[in-house]
């Protein structure tokens, strides 16, 4: 039966360690990149889904141009007070 060791704790805290600020340095190189290729990316689909939007747009436009129908719910009646 092996029985760890204090230089082998030692390597894998640094080892951990390490990879640790590696992986930091990396992220922050990458990560600009990252985002901004998703950036262009979302763009890229908001063109083309823009077609779409613009007539949606004037469909609303249309629509907001014209005057709301008003429903006749009933008749008023005007209530005068008896004395």
């Amino acid at each position: 039966m092996q029985t760890a060791s204090v230089p082998g704790f030692l390597r894998t805290l640094l080892i951990i360690i390490a990879f640790y600020y590696i992986f930091k340095f990396l992220i922050r190189l990458l990560l600009p990149y990252l985002l901004k290729k998703m950036a262009q990316k979302a763009a890229q689909q908001m063109n083309q889904q823009a077609p779409f939007s613009n007539q949606q747009t004037q469909n609303q436009q249309t629509k907001s141009n014209t005057p709301p129908v008003k429903k006749k719910v009933g008749e008023y009646i005007d209530y005068e007070e008896i004395e």
